[in-house]
């Protein structure tokens, strides 16, 4: 993984402000200066000005948030608003996997396990993602084809996506739509580009992992099977 965006993942700093501990020469990686976009792994021996990062040595942890929105998907922000890792009461240093964006709520996880985060993270999971959306207007059938087909992005066309129709009026449209892909707002951009812009976006599933009953907010740790299945996607 990029030097940036591993040590943004375990909440040393922002990407950018990591890009300029690189660029100073305050980041050494086994004995050796860093360079941008080098990649490493908690594998690495890493020092920040002087202070060696240490190996994490406590259990593996891992927990299910579900996000409100107001909420940001990161360790840190730079700004001060809150974060997804503030809302678990956690005294280990924790990050979430991947993101769901300000205004979306719903399932994210958070772990300090690298190894865990890097599996599903990495573009070859294609790990599948149900979210339930509420959009503006009535959706119709040929719309629903172009969403089930790919829809051409400003960033290519997107994967083959699962939708259905759970409700409809003349003013909104209810639809579960499930992906495989982790672009930027992508399922918001999906439903811009048919028409129907989204009024309500919220992530229910990751895989066969729901949220169940777990209120808005309010997180628990996942099981053994929980965590041995989503090693096994």
């Amino acid at each position: 993984m990029r030097i940036n965006k591993y040590l943004s993942s375990i909440g040393v700093a922002s990407r950018r402000e990591i890009d300029r501990l690189v660029e100073s020469g305050s980041v050494i990686v086994n004995g050796t200066m860093a360079t941008p976009g080098m990649q490493v792994s908690e594998k690495d021996v890493i020092e920040i000005n002087g202070k060696k990062l240490h190996k994490k040595s406590e259990k593996k942890l891992y927990f299910m948030l579900n996000k409100p929105t107001g909420v940001i998907s990161a360790a840190k922000d730079d700004r001060g608003r809150k974060t997804v890792v503030d809302l678990i009461k956690c005294k280990e240093r924790i990050y979430p996997v991947g993101r769901l964006d300000f205004d979306t709520e719903g399932l994210i996880l958070l772990t300090n396990d690298g190894d865990f985060f890097n599996k599903l993270m990495h573009p070859k999971s294609e790990v599948y993602k149900e979210y339930h959306v509420d959009v503006m207007g009535r959706v119709n059938k040929l719309e629903m084809d172009k969403l089930k087909r790919g829809i051409k992005l400003e960033d290519g066309i997107t994967l083959p996506a699962k939708v259905e129709l759970l409700d409809s009026s003349h003013e909104t449209s209810k639809l579960r739509i499930t992906i495989r892909e982790g672009r930027n707002r992508q399922v918001r951009r999906m439903c811009k580009a048919i028409g129907h812009p989204v009024i309500h976006l919220k992530r229910e599933k990751i895989g066969e992992l729901g949220l169940g009953d777990l209120k808005k907010g309010g997180f628990r740790e996942l099981t053994k099977k929980e965590v041995e299945y989503l090693y096994s996607l």
